[in-house]
């Protein structure tokens, strides 16, 4: 019998060993293997969930007028960048628009079978690929963080459908050089995709996009998941090139991909409020100061603090000998650094994104005050 296409184990599945230490303590396992954001999100975008009226009807796929110029004024907020309506549209979270894009790439362009993404790297952008019966082909880091561009092969780029930049990074927290990825992408006809949804966690500078140096040829790619607390209602938008976002726009709505009318209602409400994006930003920031104090203490290992995002990523000698340690000792779950590629089986990630008192939590069962 003929096999074809077989799912690899789910990475988080691989940690029953470690959540099965961690839930052994009183009060149980303190999990900061998952970027799940686990703080409340405002009031009034729950309160727009159930008072929208939209549920009855099938909303726009490319996004409601409303939530679309949400998004494009909270652009313009941020960076001062006017997007057109026709260069943008939303997406249901970006988990899909990521998994899904090298398909919808590869029907226009067959022949074209490349995906370049970052060799340490959110596992998605490879899987995409794998999806799409394409190739993935990992980009190094370069010294400083960020993409290795001189590194890729020509014979690579002539076939590549994508190039996807993640900055900051997951799981690194680096910032990359989005000028750079842009004319590199413009100068071999490459589209370049770049994951921003963390943007608002940017510690070294300021947040940055990509559509800071142009919109032709590249599409930033944003969420509500981490801005706003809000992962479990699924509303994103990608945005830039006028010609891609079209193209994209048009074979999504063949496809069916619609936020729920509900949540694009709460979207608009979370987007245009910013306030309570800086009070996240002042917890993260405090528990990312907290646990590299608390982890540095107990484990003797200097522990950085990131560029950007909300996640520890710590050098280790052994990483899943680390990941079991921290289980069994403080209760706490956290992710082997081999779940983002190869290039990162030396490190864990930590995810700061428990309640502050189960993050005190685990600091005690460690002994550290």
């Amino acid at each position: 019998m003929p096999t074809g296409f077989v799912p690899p184990p789910y990475p988080y599945d691989r940690l029953d060993k470690a959540i099965s230490l961690a839930a052994a303590h009183e009060g149980g396992a303190v999990d900061c293997s998952i970027g799940t954001p686990c703080d409340p999100p405002l009031p009034a975008v729950v309160a727009a969930l159930g008072a929208s009226g939209a549920e009855r009807g099938y909303p726009a796929s490319i996004g409601s007028v409303a939530l679309r110029d949400a998004f494009r004024r909270w652009i313009a907020r941020r960076w001062s960048i006017e997007v057109p309506a026709s260069a943008l549209a939303a997406c249901i979270g970006t988990k899909e628009f990521v998994a899904t894009l090298p398909q919808w790439l590869h029907l226009r362009r067959p022949d074209r079978d490349t995906v370049l993404h970052p060799a340490v790297a959110y596992p998605t952008y490879e899987m995409g690929a794998t999806l799409a019966g394409c190739r993935a082909v990992a980009v190094p880091e370069a010294p400083g963080g960020g993409l290795d561009l001189a590194a890729i092969d020509p014979a690579d780029a002539a076939r590549a459908l994508c190039l996807w930049v993640n900055s900051p990074s997951n799981p690194t927290g680096a910032l990359d050089d989005l000028g750079a990825a842009a004319a590199w992408g413009r100068a071999r006809g490459v589209p370049v995709f770049s994951d921003e949804c963390y943007c608002e966690f940017t510690w070294q500078g300021s947040p940055r996009t990509i559509l800071e140096h142009g919109l032709d040829g590249v599409v930033a790619v944003h969420s509500l998941s981490k801005r706003s607390n809000l992962a479990g209602v699924r509303v994103g938008c990608y945005a830039g090139d006028p010609d891609l976002v079209g193209y994209l726009s048009e074979v999504r709505k063949h496809a069916g991909m619609m936020v729920p009318g509900p949540a694009q209602a709460a979207g608009v409400v979370a987007l245009d409020d910013d306030e309570h994006v800086a009070e996240q930003r002042a917890r993260y920031r405090r528990r990312l100061d907290d646990c590299a104090r608390v982890l540095s203490t107990w484990s003797g290992i200097e522990v950085p603090l990131p560029a950007g995002g909300f996640y520890l990523w710590i050098p280790v000698d052994d990483a899943w000998a680390f990941t079991e340690r921290l289980a069994r000792e403080g209760g706490a779950v956290v992710s082997p650094g081999e779940f983002y590629g190869e290039a990162a089986a030396s490190y864990v990630r930590v995810a700061v994104v428990q309640p502050d008192d189960r993050l005190a939590l685990f600091a005690r069962r460690l002994g550290v005050a």
